[in-house]
């Protein structure tokens, strides 16, 4: 091959999120003079977004259309213009959940042979779009060739229990999240942690997924029991100013009693710095967090909401959403210390190392490029 091939990814854009973070993993990781990443995104290009810089130093491109919406005839026109325009794109990636049919229809009719939807959730919010939701996921099968999921929850919730569809991981750079006590004292520092001060950690979107009023109130009765709990939150959203708020409401002192770090680009070196995971979700699909957190050696406390796929070490336990916030608190502030510098090697050998998964994909593109020749 003298140049590589390019693939289409197909995201709503590229900030810092789950689903971003793990297409960002694929493409630092895979032979680019092979295979080359392309964005199709649904944001103006005004919008500049956490990734972009990234990936344009990496050789990809970015293209920018509307909003996705399944009833307008203008961005349905706008998507079939797109893919007559780029017939490069031999191979599509689409990222968009229930609405990838949406997409992939599209897609089809302008004679795009290899579609593929991937699914990175086992659920979705009831709302007003549930129901729309719902009807565009049972066309997925539809109009994709090829079905990918982060794991088999996932994938059996999107696309149907007797369905047929590849697992790609949501697989990390685990050198970079394995266990470094250095690190760990650096960071602790820069925070105005000392050694007494046991950090509760977790990293994620403020959506009503991930349940951050759940955990305020956890870490609440947790500090009430032993004020040598902190509590430290990373990443950003709609409900972050909400989440701040309540915090204060119930007394908890900024930057003291709880960090609200915001957008980081150091989260391996951060969990270095905690020592007990959180994510009490309302749901997931295989959350990437986990996977790092256990690379790093932290003690995790999930809910029975996220899927057992992810359950890779001895590190995790899994409580219901229903029990009294007290049991939660109990099972935390009883948690053992753990030697974390041997948890590296027991998630290479879970299959969620990034290297091995990259040449995976690599191949997987290259073989279905060369099929449509």
């Amino acid at each position: 091959m003298d140049e590589p091939i390019r693939i289409l990814q197909v995201v709503t854009h590229m900030n810092r999120g789950g689903l971003e973070t793990m297409i960002m993993n694929y493409y630092r990781k895979i032979d680019r003079s092979r295979v080359q990443f392309d964005f199709l995104t649904h944001r103006p290009e005004t919008e500049k977004k956490d990734f972009d810089e990234e990936i344009r130093s990496l050789g990809g491109k970015i293209y920018h259309i509307s909003e996705l919406n399944p009833f307008s005839v203008r961005y349905r026109t706008q998507l079939k213009n797109f893919f007559l325009e780029h017939p490069e794109y031999k191979v599509i990636h689409v990222h968009q959940d229930c609405m990838s049919s949406v997409i992939l229809k599209v897609a089809k009719k302008c004679g795009i042979k290899t579609r593929i939807a991937h699914c990175h959730s086992s659920s979705q919010d009831i709302d007003i779009k549930y129901i729309i939701k719902l009807f565009y996921k049972h066309q997925i099968a539809t109009y994709a060739t090829d079905l990918m999921a982060c794991g088999k929850q996932a994938g059996a919730w999107m696309f149907g229990k007797n369905s047929t569809f590849s697992i790609l991981p949501n697989a990390i750079d685990t050198e970079l999240f394995a266990y470094s006590e250095s690190i760990r004292k650096c960071l602790r520092a820069n925070l105005g942690l000392n050694e007494r001060d046991i950090v509760i950690g977790h990293v994620g979107r403020f959506n009503k997924v991930k349940n951050h009023s759940f955990m305020i109130d956890l870490f609440k009765t947790i500090h009430d029991k032993n004020a040598n709990y902190k509590m430290v939150f990373v990443g950003d959203g709609i409900l972050l100013n909400e989440s701040i708020n309540k915090a204060e409401q119930l007394g908890l002192k900024p930057n003291r009693d709880i960090m609200f770090l915001g957008l980081r680009n150091d989260v391996p070196e951060l969990m270095q710095a905690m020592d007990i995971f959180l994510l009490p979700s309302k749901y997931e699909g295989l959350p990437m967090s986990i996977v790092e957190a256990q690379t790093a050696g932290l003690r995790c406390y999930i809910s029975d909401k996220v899927p057992k796929d992810c359950v890779l070490t001895n590190l995790v336990t899994q409580l219901n959403l229903g029990l009294p916030i007290e049991r939660w608190a109990d099972e935390i502030m009883n948690s053992c210390k753990v030697d974390r510098s041997q948890y590296k090697s027991a998630i290479i050998e879970s299959g969620y190392d990034i290297t091995r998964n990259a040449e995976f994909l690599e191949n997987f593109y290259i073989s279905k490029y060369e099929s449509e020749y």
